[in-house]
């Protein structure tokens, strides 16, 4: 929608809508409406049924939502595009928590921050595809065709996952037992088919839980803002054309995708090797994917309006640096308690999602007038300081030790 909006709203094209920035601001975050509704529940539901089926009707909705968004934007304006976006955060909550359940099953222990980060960081590489054609795809086909390719994408996905996909190996008929017995073995009973009491008391009182919550709201605030407004802030203040702006906007998330490797084999090697303790290392790469960026951040906010390449250079190195927190509080859950993994997931991105929301309004308040970089540069004051305030207080009460409600009694 980040480039789709900017084609939608060219009073220059055939086929645009005449939305002002707060119209737009809105249907930015009209996602996230939805996106907090079914975080929890749906933590709930993974624990008790697995990811599998959660993440397959994620992804159907999804996609015939995204094929029927274009005539709604046509015959019943932007309250109904608001309306498909609400549908499909509604249902892409399942997300997270399915997937951070999956994970709890499905990854060795010495394997955890890799295997964890090369499905988180599928995202990235998606967002950076989407970036990278979605301009492309709208200069030659229309807007709409960037919604109809996602759409038929995503109801591809949906069959093969249903054939190929299983909720823990136990019930994979598609890998060997050996790597059946491999995965048991390094897990013991985590991943296995117990029906456990969720301690809501526990978990609503732990300040290692908390901090993690909190972390999460830091990023979801800085990787969000980067994320809506980096094409209008290419277009408006360095005129940068639609086609190049998908281009140039894809790098950051190119970046954040190479560098999430390196970092993520650092920490398992220094975990595994026992040269530093899981929370202390977990506490590192977190601080180097949020100090670094709010660094650059405020670095960015003084770039003059006619320099290009180094406002792309630092944008790439804001998001790419970034990476490192997939290393950090983005495994915490899954350390601190992976038999709750799921509704761990989905209580922290319900809180945190209430940032994702809340940013696109405050920066649709703040730009009145979104050529000036004056109010551009209260944005990314703004975002380094959200990093920053977070990620110390992650540093200071962050603990990733087993918790001990992670084994309560089975029902």
């Amino acid at each position: 929608m980040s480039i789709a909006i900017v084609v939608m709203t060219d009073t220059t094209q055939t086929n645009s809508f005449d939305w002002s920035i707060r119209v737009q601001s809105v249907i930015l975050s009209s996602f996230f409406w939805g996106y907090l509704i079914l975080q929890v529940v749906a933590g709930e539901l993974a624990n008790r049924f697995g990811g599998k089926i959660l993440t397959i009707i994620c992804v159907g909705v999804n996609a015939l939502a995204s094929l029927a968004l274009p005539m709604c934007a046509y015959y019943g304006g932007w309250q109904t595009v608001c309306a498909c976006r609400v549908i499909q955060g509604l249902f892409q909550g399942f997300l997270m928590p399915a997937a951070h359940n999956l994970l709890a099953k499905w990854a060795p222990l010495n394997e955890k921050t890799r295997i964890g980060v090369f499905v988180y960081v599928g995202a990235q590489l998606g967002t950076a595809l989407q970036l990278l054609t979605g301009g492309i795809i709208a200069d030659y086909w229309g807007w709409s065709s960037i919604f109809y390719s996602n759409g038929i994408l995503g109801v591809l996905w949906a069959i093969l996952y249903m054939v190929l996909g299983s909720n823990s190996p136990q019930e994979s008929k598609i890998i060997s037992e050996q790597e059946k017995r491999y995965i048991q073995i390094s897990l013991g009973h985590v991943g296995g088919h117990q029906k456990l009491k969720t301690p809501w008391r526990s978990i609503a009182t732990s300040l290692p839980f908390l901090s993690v919550v909190v972390a999460h709201c830091g990023f979801k605030w800085g990787f969000y803002t980067l994320l809506t407004e980096i094409p209008t802030y290419m277009h408006k203040v360095f005129g940068v054309n639609i086609k190049t702006n998908g281009m140039l906007s894809a790098l950051p998330y190119l970046a954040t995708f190479v560098l999430s490797f390196p970092f993520s084999f650092m920490s398992d090697i220094i975990i595994n090797r026992k040269w530093l303790r899981i929370t202390t290392s977990r506490k590192f790469f977190n601080s180097i994917g949020y100090f670094g960026p709010a660094v650059i951040l405020i670095a960015l906010a003084h770039v003059p309006a006619g320099n290009v390449t180094l406002a792309i250079i630092l944008l790439t190195l804001a998001v790419g640096i970034n990476a490192a927190f997939y290393s950090g509080y983005m495994l915490g859950s899954l350390d601190m308690a992976p038999n709750f993994a799921g509704t761990l997931m989905g209580i922290s991105n319900t809180i945190a999602n209430s940032m994702a929301i809340l940013s696109p309004l405050v920066i649709g308040v703040i730009l009145s007038d979104e050529t000036d970089i004056k109010e551009w540069r209260i944005v990314f004051y703004m975002s380094a300081a959200v990093y920053i305030v977070t990620n110390i207080f992650y540093v200071i009460f962050g603990n990733s030790e087993r918790q001990y409600w992670n084994e309560p009694c089975a029902e």
